[in-house]
């Protein structure tokens, strides 16, 4: 009895810093067997959406509902598309997972998303924002060509109708070559694209913006979103140059701020290419 709590301390130590010996840590520590990023892609694969609904009210005691998303969601999908890239999910597990993230999604459209600074949200409609942007929908959200870059989409346009900005959600398929000419673009201000993962050319993209800008009116900023953690990766001058687009967001909610900041720009003439509000 003396000895056994200084061997279990021991045994957790040896399961915390040796890699094989791991699940020492996880049998006798009390550190949760699973990060909150695990535990909702598990949920989400699960295709259990009340369970990652459970977890996120107790993240959401002490963070906005922009910092969940960014920093649990939008990891843990990042897991579903990591694991589907090497095979080891289908696409129907991929579709599971877009079905229980929606769903959590309309779970959580009671939640607010209180803003890190003390100025007060402004709501649609008021004298802050330009007339372009007191529509019913000035932003345009587009997701990517991933199965699941619909999904950071609608996390998107939650959240920008949360601060006051009206946005619609369009796949991907209504952007491409054959539909781009019946795009309703109609009292859109703003178009921001969302994707989860951006690899190998992107050229792809490129020819999006063209097909895009052609279809909208002139002087309308498209913003690019490579979340989470896409900051770093828009910090290459390269890419940047290669993509040409207005605007470029590492996250959710830097993604939010740039459309409010552009919206309270009036009727002041954009610069053909912005800076970079991650620069």
């Amino acid at each position: 009895m003396i000895l056994s709590t200084p061997l279990t301390l021991c045994m957790v130590v040896l399961g915390r810093y040796v890699a094989r010996l791991e699940f020492l840590e996880v049998l006798l520590g009390d550190r949760p067997a699973l990060t909150p990023v695990e535990s909702f892609y598990q949920r989400m694969l699960a295709g259990d959406p009340d369970e990652a609904h459970d977890q996120a009210e107790k993240l959401l005691k002490d963070r906005p509902l922009s910092a969940y998303y960014d920093e649990v969601a939008l990891r843990g999908l990042q897991l579903a598309v990591i694991d589907h890239e090497r095979g080891a999910l289908t696409t129907a597990h991929l579709e599971r997972i877009k079905l229980s993230i929606q769903s959590l999604i309309d779970d959580l459209t009671d939640h607010a998303d209180r803003p890190e600074a003390t100025a007060p949200v402004e709501t649609a409609g008021t004298p802050a924002l330009a007339p372009a942007w007191r529509g019913a929908a000035p932003v345009l959200c587009i997701a990517g060509r991933g199965l699941l870059d619909e999904a950071a989409c609608t996390m998107l346009a939650q959240l920008l109708e949360k601060r006051g900005l009206g946005a619609r959600v369009v796949p991907h398929a209504a952007s491409d070559r054959t539909a781009i000419g019946a795009l309703d673009v109609t009292g859109v201000a703003m178009v921001c694209i969302s994707y989860l993962e951006l690899s190998g050319s992107p050229s792809h993209l490129r020819y999006l913006l063209r097909r895009l800008r052609r279809r909208l009116p002139p002087g309308v900023p498209v913003l690019v979103g490579l979340w989470p953690d896409g900051g770093e990766i828009w910090n290459d001058e390269r890419l940047r140059a290669a993509v040409e687009a207005d605007y470029y967001a590492g996250s959710l909610h830097e993604a939010v701020e740039t459309c409010l900041e552009v919206g309270r720009m009036a009727d002041a003439a954009l610069p053909e290419r912005a800076a970079s509000p991650i620069d």
